[in-house]
């Protein structure tokens, strides 16, 4: 049996992953890369190629469309996201959700934990599983820690819909993906929830699907 051929450097790979421009290819849910846990980034791709590896995250953010997108989910393994959210919602999903405006921003080595002992439920989905939605549980205050794609120290709190994208995006650089989390019982197809589940809260999902909110 022939030896199979090393493994190429990293920065060669996100070169060649970069070079056909454009959106990358999103992994789907079974390929390992989302279940391995990414590597801490420690400058492995060089300034120029971390702000073109950046740009390519948001482009394919933007265009697939999400409000987040961690490296792992274009396969490579770096703890290394993005996340965005124009937050284009009604007043009352606003008010209900905690969703306000996002600008865009670049989570190096990031690593959230809980502040304060308040968790809010929300139907949540994810590029990386396509189709679907769920009910997650979460914090609904943490403390990010981290860098930004310049080196820069970041440590912030996060509230309302900003805490949940920064907790789902930091789970993909642990290898978690949100069904790991969810209310397995409130999984629903994208046309279920715009259909029967579309309020605010997903009180009438749990009621109706039979499973606990916090």
């Amino acid at each position: 049996m022939a030896t199979p051929p090393p493994r190429a450097p990293l920065a060669e790979r996100v070169e060649e992953l970069l070079a056909p421009g454009g959106p990358l290819p999103i992994v789907a849910a079974g390929d390992p890369v989302l279940r391995a846990g990414a590597a801490r980034y420690d400058g492995e791709l060089g300034p120029d190629l971390l702000d073109r590896f950046v740009e390519a995250l948001r482009v394919t953010m933007l265009a697939a469309p999400g409000v987040g997108l961690a490296a792992p989910q274009v396969g490579v393994g770096l703890r290394i996201a993005v996340i965005e959210d124009p937050a284009p919602v009604p007043d009352e999903v606003r008010l209900a959700r905690g969703r306000v405006p996002q600008p865009f921003r670049v989570l190096v080595n990031p690593a959230y934990e809980q502040a304060g002992s308040e968790r809010a439920a929300f139907f949540e989905g994810c590029l990386s599983v396509p189709g679907y939605q769920a009910v997650v549980a979460r914090p609904a205050q943490v403390r990010l820690t981290g860098e930004d794609e310049r080196g820069r120290p970041l440590d912030e709190v996060f509230t309302g819909w900003p805490a949940r994208i920064v907790q789902h995006e930091t789970d993909h650089l642990d290898g978690l993906l949100y069904l790991d989390r969810a209310e397995l019982r409130s999984l629903s197809s994208n046309r279920a929830v715009l259909e029967r589940w579309a309020q605010p809260s997903p009180a009438g999902a749990a009621k109706a699907l039979d499973f606990p909110l916090p």
